[in-house]
């Protein structure tokens, strides 16, 4: 499934660096997390669904790497470089060994069925 992403050619080659550079300090933390960890959560302050997603990984007794960006009332924009990078509207953001698996009820449908143990256990 090819994810629609505006083609470099049909941005004008002056925008092109800007384009390229917008807000890109947040999404190599995160790139540079993912290839570190095998469980990362990326999410935001106050939010009730991904404190329901750390929860989850501490009650399965899963080591996880948390990268917090921001609140309701400040960073977004920054937050949106990610959601354009990963192509997921919502935060969490969960990544197991560098695959981008969903939010907080897709986690807890891989630690429910044993996916997420088979994942981890794989070499």
């Amino acid at each position: 499934m090819p994810r629609k992403v505006l083609n470099e050619a049909q941005i004008h080659p002056a925008i092109r660096e800007r384009v390229a550079a917008n807000h890109a300090d947040i999404v190599e933390q995160a790139r540079a997390a993912i290839a570190a960890y095998d469980v990362v959560v990326i999410g935001m302050r106050q939010n009730p669904v991904v404190r329901q997603a750390r929860k989850a990984l501490a009650g399965a007794a899963i080591a996880y790497r948390y990268l917090e960006y921001g609140s309701y009332l400040n960073n977004w924009r920054r937050r949106n470089a990610l959601k354009m990078w990963s192509g997921w509207p919502t935060f969490p953001m969960v990544f197991v060994r560098g695959t981008l698996v969903g939010g907080a009820a897709d986690l807890r449908r891989l630690i429910d069925s044993g996916d997420l143990r088979r994942m981890l256990d794989r070499n």
